[in-house]
């Protein structure tokens, strides 16, 4: 048993008026879960500890910092609880004492889904522990760089916010470990610095990457004239642009690399316009380049990859991170293309003591070879997911599925007990079910084996059972390449889908129009207009000055948010990724604009919530901060949209929304997930307190409140789960906290993958005298909890939470103290909290699993099975209690004779028919034995517990013989004593 005690300090007004609680005392095991997935996310930035080949660092775009010290056999989280930001941009170490690391957040890949970076971290103690260097406004920094002889003078490269202007772009400067910086390149306010590296040979001559980047809604912006290499011979105080021979006007994005081998060489990967974009190499530190190289794939979308890195031991050696991987041999004349766990390729860092050995990474996480690239370490350890929803299924467990960002859709048990055939390592198991990265992943209703997939914005059904996805695009359009002015549907790469709640053969998905269908694709009806606000200056060709970009990632003016009202059908709401937010009645004969008038026009309406309650009642999140707004955006209506109300006070001023949420149980009770955690609301919307308990800080993209678990996807970090999230329900109940509380549980199944049950209850003060019994519908005890028992109630002030795992007692083990018992048939059970002679009293409802129902099993079963198990317990302590009498009058006439006594010839007899005895009840200890009547009796009792089923006729046969077989024993023993 496991029990629990954390302290949490919740401000919160309650349903109840008037009534507040500053403070709740928590159980350890009132945390989120992390589910899974383990298969990575992406990671543009790696490093390395050269004295020691098994060390790495890498840091993920949403999931923090790791370290591996295995060579990647193993990753574990060291930024938790230090960063404020899950986006990590550059890694650096100091090689001559690998303790010191520096951490600049923010990563450097513009994606639309990038999260901003808040400042830089240094850690004394390999990354034990963090301390936060300030630059929390400077946005993403690309680039760390250390003096490899002075660790207290280090350079960072501030590519700066990329959703607007910010006066922090630049390069950095500290010269005391990070107390104080200098900005000592500034460029303007547009355009920041990506990318550092020193000379080899001389620390005083420093070159830097500018870059000019900004991220739209609707584009991709890189590059200005302002862009391009500059180069400072004096620590930086003075820095020139080099310009001979380079690239001349619009220059986009460009990565540096330098050889201790050839230290004044000079390599520049540079994003320019008018085809001048290529490898240009400098033999005399960037006095002049030659363009050694302009192969497409070295380009390839240059905002996401840019990057090459040189062999420190051979400057004849390159290697081009982008789409694919790439080696030269011949400084850049010729490349081959090498393979990784993952395409989509972003960084790497090499070791200068052995060049064969590196760290590279990709969309897919971190990967370690240890021979030049043939074989790399696994990236199914790394649970660092960017998921963009959650859904979840009906059975039982229930699953839950979304788009894993640069993966694949994905679907994944809630419990971890669960295996699959084909799934991932590493801790989670995993199936792809259709659709692609960017999902949504609807199951069907009633029929789990069914998901409705989305693949930006190309719908699918597909068949868990035949692997089959059938495809139904709307309009069967190839979007890719096109001005979204010109497409007749315009979807976003994340486009709904929505099962209706009252017809699970009808389904939504949504363009700039929202569409139905009632035979899962195969036709399609539009029954809305146009949506959105479809302003035409934001209708153009994604990716500029330079590069075009267009994958439907910047696709503006779609719906991006659809919900029905579970409490009346055809009232349905959208919410478009330019702002608008609509509303039918009528299942879409009548649609009306109900855009709050005081929002912000643009914003993307993240998510909408129909209020499980009243169909009247809806709440909306509003995404702004990819225009630069970065408050929180929380509507809320009572009236069908006539009057909306902001509903955000507590929540940070910098945090903006994800998702709103009602709990379906409690009107007003809210959560709501944001850039780095989750809410909670207890009076609807009124007031908000941090809700993120043990969650790392990451940005919560979904949440879903499902047979009382609250379930949650997350942006970098993989899927969580709250289980039973019940006693938030009953919160008024002990709003005074000088009352002691039962909840009730959840009801719950038994189930092969569902391990116990949560029982919670609220104590006024800390009390000893404590106990809790199970009994069944008999008045049975099936399960006690008491201070004098092996199982000990947690009993500290506040809640306290117990789990309970649905077994009864089983066979009594050494020293008095009783093993697991079989678990409990599907029936109601009532709890007895009993507090120094005080009781309450609940009661939990144990249902069977559907599947063994389908399977045949009955509750005559459940119950015969159970009551095999429990007369075969009673063998056991039967058959124990017998052995424990033999082996203690074998002890007493063994201790006679070690004594030096000679036994009489009766007491020889009698130890001769004890050890007759005793070797028929216990296993001798010898190699492959034969079992002997107590084995056999527990391994008939493992063979009729060890599956949910009825009981064979051999059981309760084999049964009879081992008691005939312990009778005989036990009349022998009695006339031996008699």
């Amino acid at each position: 048993m496991r029990t629990i005690s954390i302290f949490l300090l919740l401000s919160f007004s309650l349903l109840v008026k008037g009534q507040q609680i500053s403070s709740f005392t928590e159980s350890d095991d009132f945390k989120y879960r992390n589910v899974g997935p383990s298969r990575g996310g992406r990671v543009t930035a790696v490093a390395g500890v050269e004295s020691d080949a098994s060390t790495y660092y890498m840091g993920a775009t949403g999931g923090g910092v790791w370290k591996t010290t295995d060579y990647g056999k193993s990753w574990r989280n060291i930024s938790d609880a230090y960063f404020k930001t899950a986006s990590i941009g550059s890694i650096a170490v100091f090689q001559e004492n690998p303790d010191i690391i520096y951490v600049g957040t923010g990563s450097d890949g513009l994606r639309s889904n990038v999260i901003i970076g808040k400042g830089a971290y240094k850690s004394e103690d390999a990354g034990k522990t963090w301390s936060c260097l300030g630059l929390e406004n400077v946005g993403q920094i690309g680039a760390v760089i250390i003096d490899p002889e002075n660790p207290d003078r280090v350079f960072m490269a501030a590519i700066g916010n990329p959703f607007g202007p910010n006066d922090e772009r630049g390069v950095y400067r500290t010269l005391d470990g990070g107390d104080t910086w200098e900005k000592v390149l500034f460029i303007s306010e547009n355009t920041g610095v990506c990318d550092l590296e020193f000379h080899p040979g001389n620390t005083d001559i420093i070159y830097a990457s500018a870059w000019t980047a900004r991220r739209k809604p609707w584009t991709i912006i890189s590059g200005s004239e302002e862009g391009g290499i500059f180069r400072t011979v004096d620590g930086g105080s003075v820095w020139t642009k080099l310009s001979a021979d380079l690239p001349a006007g619009i220059v986009g994005k460009s990565d540096l690399a330098v050889c201790r081998a050839e230290p004044d060489m000079l390599y520049a990967l540079i994003e320019a316009e008018n085809d001048q974009g290529g490898l240009y190499i400098s033999k005399n530190m960037g006095d002049s380049f030659t363009l050694a190289g302009k192969q497409s794939f070295l380009l390839d979308r240059p905002f996401y990859y840019t990057n090459i890195d040189v062999d420190p031991t051979n400057p004849d050696i390159i290697y081009s991170n982008s789409t694919g991987f790439y080696r030269s041999s011949d400084r850049g004349k010729s490349w081959q293309r090498r393979s990784t766990p993952h395409g989509d390729n972003h960084d790497m860092w090499i070791n200068p003591s052995n060049p064969e050995i590196y760290i590279q990474s990709n969309d897919g996480g971190a990967n370690i070879t240890l021979n030049g690239g043939v074989t790399w370490s696994e990236q199914n350890n790394q649970p660092t997911a960017e998921l963009y929803q959650v859904n979840v299924d009906d059975q039982v467990p229930y699953w839950l599925y979304a788009g894993q960002q640069d993966n694949s859709t994905v679907a994944i048990p809630s419990t971890s007990s669960v295996s699959y055939s084909g799934m991932g390592r590493g801790g989670s198991s995993f199936i792809s079910v259709g659709g692609c990265e960017t999902g949504p992943a609807v199951p069907k209703p009633g029929n789990p084996d069914i998901v409705y997939s989305n693949c930006k914005g190309r719908f699918g059904r597909f068949n868990k059972v035949t692997g089959v996805e059938k495809q139904y695009y709307v309009g069967a359009w190839n979007m890719y390449g096109h001005n979204p002015k010109d497409l007749k549907y315009r979807f976003q790469r994340v486009s709904p889908i929505l099962v209706s709640p009252h017809d699970p053969n009808t389904v939504y998905h949504a363009s700039q129009y929202l569409h139905r269908t009632r035979d899962e694709g195969v036709t399609w009806e539009t029954i809305s207009p146009d949506l959105t606000a479809f302003e035409p200056d934001k209708q153009v060709i994604s990716g500029s000055p330079i590069t075009r970009d267009i994958t439907g990632e910047e696709f503006y003016s779609t719906i991006y948010a659809v919900a029905e009202s579970p409490r009346q059908k055809g009232v349905i709401w959208t919410g478009a990724n330019d702002g608008p937010v609509y509303v039918t009645k009528d299942s879409g004969e009548n649609w009306k604009n109900v855009t709050p008038p005081v929002l912000l026009p643009g914003g993307r309406v993240q998510t909408i919530e129909a209020s499980p309650h009243k169909p009247a009642k809806a709440f909306f999140a509003v995404y702004r901060y990819l225009l630069d707004d970065w408050a929180p955006y929380i509507f809320k209506t009572n009236d069908y949209g006539e009057n909306w109300t902001l509903i955000v006070n507590g929540i940070p001023a910098d945090e903006p929304v994800r998702v709103i949420r009602e709990d379906p149980v409690v009107e007003g009770l809210l959560y709501a997930g944001t850039e780095s955690g989750i809410y909670i609301s207890f009076d609807d919307g009124e007031s908000w307190s941090d809700f993120r308990l043990n969650l790392p800080v990451v940005p919560v993209t979904d949440i879903k409140i499902f047979r009382n678990d609250m379930v949650i996807s997350t942006m970098g970090r993989s899927f969580w789960i709250l289980d039973d999230i019940s006693p938030l329900r009953h919160i008024e109940a002990i709003a005074q906290g000088d009352v002691n509380y039962l909840f009730k549980p959840a009801d719950t199944y038994r189930s092969p993958s569902v391990s116990s049950v949560p029982i919670s209850y609220f104590l006024a003060e800390a009390d000893t005298g404590l106990e809790l019994i199970i009994e069944d519908p008999q008045g049975r005890e099936i399960m006690k909890y008491a201070g004098d028992s092996n199982r000990k109630p947690s009993n500290n002030k506040g809640f306290n939470r117990i789990y309970w795992d649905m077994s009864s007692y089983g066979a009594q083990s050494s020293g008095g103290r009783q093993s697991r018992g079989p678990r409990v048939p599907p029936q109601r059970y009532t709890l007895r909290l009993k507090i120094n002679g005080v009781e309450l009293k609940s009661a939990i409802e144990v249902l069977p699993d559907p599947l063994m129902v389908a399977d045949g099993l009955t509750f005559a079963s459940y119950n015969k099975q159970f009551n095999l198990s429990l007369d075969i317990i009673s063998l056991i302590d039967e058959a124990s209690s017998l052995t424990d009498n033999v082996r203690s009058d074998l002890d007493g006439l063994n201790s006679i004779k070690e004594s030096g006594k000679k036994l009489s010839r009766k007491q020889t007899k009698t130890f001769e028919q004890l050890t007759e005895i005793y070797d028929k009840m216990v296993t001798a200890r010898i190699t492959y034995p034969r079992p002997m009547l107590n084995d056999q009796i527990r391994y008939l009792y493992s063979m009729v517990s060890g599956a949910d089923q009825e009981p064979g006729k051999d059981a309760f046969i084999r049964l009879e013989e081992l008691r005939n077989e312990l009778a005989l024993l036990l009349e022998a023993y009695n006339q031996l004593i008699d």
